[in-house]
């Protein structure tokens, strides 16, 4: 098992704001938590935090981190718990999965996580998935949004100290997990890709993506009724009209918001658009 040494998680604030309560509408939703005030807004201060806990192994023990998926970090609000695939290439690129509402049951071995986490695997990517906070083993409790932005910065701390010469970092979110990526995106410039699946367009203000940084792949179902398509399909609609951006947009005939039957083509998807960009990028450098 790893322990995290201490650092600092590095959250800076996004480039605009649109959230509003537990970083939704302030409604009863199987997305947000009904209660929290309309009018909360994002912390937008650095959040830091100190462990005296050392590493059970060196972080350059390559061989160990390949034989040793389990890993316990420092978060904001206590320890996390994850699970890290540490790729055989030098400088690979790095990918951080996140998964669905915690308080509906979500979890880093989520079906749909799960499969994410294999498919940059297969990539060649250095790959965590790890449980926000209050759930597993991880410490701490549900904060509405706000510190599961937190753990997910924590978390690319950790894999950015265990790789510090990465070529490139994703992030790969599920329904919540979604939200929290596009949030944690708008916060970290390194990040060079995105993943969405099932992202609640409607029960989430996705307004902050202005400026959206980059493109990326963005996957939904014709037969979601928690978040129907044509949601979905506004908010691709308004990131393809900004400069430089390019959502690579799939819908998925009879596909529900779990993906009951469609966790393959989730893979699938996530490979083919990954892989097409990767090799572009290797293209690009044999012609320099």
């Amino acid at each position: 098992m790893f322990c995290a040494a201490s650092m600092a998680v590095r959250l800076s604030a996004p480039r605009t704001w649109g959230c509003r309560g537990d970083l939704a509408t302030g409604q009863s939703s199987r997305f947000g938590q009904p209660g929290q005030s309309a009018g909360r807004a994002v912390r937008a201060t650095h959040t830091s935090y100190r462990s005296d806990r050392r590493p059970c192994l060196a972080a350059g023990n390559r061989k160990s981190l390949n034989a040793m998926p389990e890993v316990m970090f420092a978060g904001p609000d206590g320890r996390l718990e994850g699970r890290y695939h540490h790729s055989k290439e030098t400088g690979a690129p790095l990918a951080l999965i996140l998964h669905p509402h915690p308080m509906h049951g979500g979890t880093m071995n989520n079906r749909i996580a799960y499969t994410m986490y294999q498919s940059f695997q297969k990539l060649g990517f250095s790959v965590m998935r790890f449980n926000f906070r209050g759930v597993g083993r991880s410490q701490g409790k549900y904060d509405g949004g706000f510190g599961e932005i937190s753990d997910a910065a924590a978390a690319l701390d950790w894999m950015q100290m265990v790789n510090p010469n990465s070529a490139g970092l994703w992030i790969s979110g599920y329904s919540f997990g979604a939200f929290v990526g596009m949030q944690l995106l708008m916060r970290r410039p390194e990040i060079s890709g995105w993943v969405s699946v099932a992202p609640p367009a409607n029960h989430y203000d996705f307004g902050f993506l202005a400026p959206c940084p980059c493109g990326g792949l963005l996957l939904h179902g014709d037969n979601d009724d928690l978040v129907p398509e044509p949601a979905v399909r506004k908010l691709v609609d308004k990131l393809n009209t900004q400069k430089n951006v390019q959502v690579d947009y799939r819908v998925y005939a009879g596909a529900d918001h779990v993906f009951a039957t469609h966790a393959e083509h989730v893979g699938l998807a996530i490979e083919e658009h990954v892989g097409q960009i990767l090799a572009r990028k290797a293209l690009a450098l044999a012609a320099d």
